[in-house]
């Protein structure tokens, strides 16, 4: 009995520290361990009753071990779960914002659009505007210089008119100065 106990706690110190490390394929020194180990029972020379219950009793450890690694196992695979849909949830804040952004760049963009296109419409109505005074101006400038040259033609007019009668009356006088 007393030599059965040390071993045991070499056991549950492989135990221990196979669970505790992240499972792999086992190294050449685990196989030629466990592969003593049970060359051991065979070779101790126990009944098949002893072996048998031996063997049960290690089928539960290993079950009970297997159980471990596979509840570690979906621990790990539920915490990688939750990491996941930790990491979805802040990449989705993070698209989320890139979108709000997005719009708002988008709404201000359009904005700076509705505006130059404004501009641009009262410019274009600005420039037919101008273009209407143009030629409204340039039909009044036209009307000017023909109206002057009308007031001289009739400055002139006046002026050939008063001569004419200045040059009547003095043949009046002329004639009637003759006449008498």
């Amino acid at each position: 009995m007393s030599s059965y106990y040390p071993r045991t706690k070499d056991l549950t110190r492989t135990r221990r520290s196979l669970t505790e490390s992240p499972p792999s394929s086992p190294s050449p020194t685990e196989k030629n361990y466990r592969h003593d180990r049970v060359s051991r029972f065979d070779s101790i020379g126990e009944s098949a009753t002893d072996k048998s219950l031996g063997r049960t009793s290690s089928y539960t450890r290993r079950e009970a071990r297997l159980a471990a690694l596979n509840k570690q196992e979906q621990d790990s695979t539920a915490k990688d779960y939750k990491k996941m849909y930790a990491e979805a949830l802040h990449e989705n804040a993070k698209l989320k914002s890139r979108l709000q952004e997005s719009k708002q760049e988008l709404a201000k963009i359009r904005s700076q659009l509705e505006k130059v296109t404004q501009r641009h419409d009262t410019i274009s109505e600005r420039s037919s505007a101008l273009e209407s005074e143009k030629r409204e101006k340039q039909t009044l400038e036209k009307r000017v210089s023909d109206m002057e040259e009308e007031l001289k033609v009739l400055t002139e007019l006046k002026s050939d008119n008063q001569r004419l009668k200045d040059e009547n009356g003095a043949l009046i006088r002329v004639i009637s100065k003759l006449s008498k």
